[in-house]
């Protein structure tokens, strides 16, 4: 493969910060997360997880129970959540993910709506959380009394 020579430069930098042993692991890594996110665009349906990264000003109305709102209408999708106060009532939450791609696009789609939302990313890789419950399992279980 050949590189303009401010780029290459600019990779080789990028591979010295980083401590990596050559070029072509931080090429590959590189390609990969381009490949994942490619194919979510071409194939929405395909499973993906990953993580949600959001910063987001606390003081703005209602923006956290807005966002706790949005999370529970993609509970199929949001596997948990890690949430810490930063300083000048700034918020950075992140959110562990799996669902179909274009279920987690609506999802950032819609967290991204709410006011006070400053930055929002998400990662996604084809590799997959085990299933968390058994499909065949009945609810509620036996002995426990329904709602």
């Amino acid at each position: 493969m050949s590189l303009p020579a401010e780029l290459s430069r600019q990779l080789d930098t990028m591979v010295e910060e980083r401590g990596l042993p050559s070029r072509s692991q931080l090429i590959a890594e590189l390609i990969r997360d381009e490949l994942a996110e490619h194919g979510a665009a071409l194939r929405p349906e395909d499973m993906l997880a990953g993580t949600i990264t959001l910063v987001y000003r606390g003081d703005m109305g209602r923006v956290r129970h807005q966002l706790a709102q949005t999370q529970g209408e993609y509970l199929k999708e949001v596997i948990s959540s890690q949430h810490v106060f930063l300083e000048d009532d700034q918020s950075l939450e992140v959110l562990l993910v799996q669902g179909p791609a274009r279920r987690l696009s609506e999802l950032c789609d819609a967290l991204r709506k709410v006011r006070g939302v400053q930055q929002l990313r998400l990662f996604t890789t084809t590799a997959l959380l085990p299933p968390l419950h058994e499909q065949d399992q009945t609810w509620p279980h036996p002995g426990s009394k329904a709602a």
